[in-house]
């Protein structure tokens, strides 16, 4: 069963089309990845499937209600985080939680049970009366997500949860989305780190306003990248990077943290190739060459370069 069906969603602002024409499913319980660059719809997408922003054309169905029709009902069946707003700060953490409980009517002992479950995931039992905009990154983080589903809500949509935070933070932010899915909620993410991806169920990559694939991480590093990779450590990364681009062996080529990553084309024979191009030629030493299996960086930076040289 569909948590959100997404039809023909268009989104216009005068002659700029900032979504444009995209359909996808999300089903219900899973963890949704919504992944793109700066700029490529993904916030303009996320306003329209909460009810604030109308579509210009298209609709889609959230939690059995239509975005175009009845926003109002949409906005009651789910809870929303963003890493640009998500609490007040200048109020002490009972405060930010007594408000969050009160807009969305909770009362009696329901509202207590919940305030006590967003003060277990968040650490902060007996810290009721910090002030919220003097927590770590992390620790706000976890209260952020407490506050935006204290209303136990039936789809929560996180929208660069985790931008900022150190990576241990990221990783037990991400065991509460997955107890949040384990429970039936529908988590509905975009995200800038690549390897939080791989923890979602599927994945939507959207760039300049449309869809250009889905499926599973599994599915998008073997379905979109056919070719051989190869991961090269070698000393000038940066000049060897400009020498291998120009190559008629190479498809495409990125700098993975300090190495290169090269998906290499039917011109390819052996390692020899890279080795007399960097070595024999430009005198660049090279501390390895490995095939690698492609990463979820690897097949989206190879469906960009593809949209960008059409």
């Amino acid at each position: 069963m569909n948590s959100i069906e997404v039809n023909n969603l268009t989104r216009r602002f005068g002659n700029f089309t900032a979504v444009d024409n995209i359909s996808f499913n999300v089903k219900e319980g899973e963890v949704f990845g919504f992944l793109g660059a700066n700029g490529a719809g993904k916030s303009t997408a996320i306003r329209m499937l909460c009810g604030i922003l109308s579509p210009t054309s298209g609709d889609a169905i959230v939690g059995g209600y239509s975005v175009m029709n009845e926003p109002d009902k949409v906005k009651k069946v789910i809870g929303y985080m963003s890493q640009k707003f998500s609490l007040y700060n200048d109020l002490s953490v009972e405060e930010n939680i007594n408000f969050f409980g009160g807009v969305y009517g909770l009362e009696g002992k329901k509202f207590k049970e919940r305030k006590d479950w967003v003060l277990q995931i968040a650490n902060l039992k007996g810290k009721e009366k910090l002030l919220t905009g003097s927590l770590p990154g992390g620790i706000k983080q976890r209260l952020a997500l407490g506050a935006a589903v204290i209303h136990e809500p039936e789809i929560v949509f996180l929208d660069e949860p985790t931008s900022g935070v150190d990576p241990i933070s990221r990783r037990n932010f991400w065991d509460l989305i997955n107890d949040l899915s384990a429970n039936g909620t529908t988590v509905f993410v975009t995200t800038h780190y690549l390897e939080e991806a791989e923890y979602c169920n599927n994945i939507t990559l959207i760039n300049a306003g449309k869809i250009i694939a889905e499926g599973t991480a599994s599915k998008l590093k073997t379905n979109y990248i056919k070719n051989k990779i190869y991961e090269i450590e070698c000393e000038r990364v940066v000049d060897a990077l400009d020498i291998l681009q120009n190559e008629n062996y190479v498809d495409d080529i990125s700098i993975f943290g300090n190495n290169i990553h090269i998906i290499v084309n039917d011109n390819f024979n052996n390692e020899q190739q890279i080795k007399k191009t960097l070595t024999e030629v430009h005198s660049i030493e090279i501390k390895r060459i490995d095939k690698i299996v492609p990463t979820l960086e690897d097949a989206f930076i190879h469906l960009l370069d593809k949209e960008y040289n059409r």
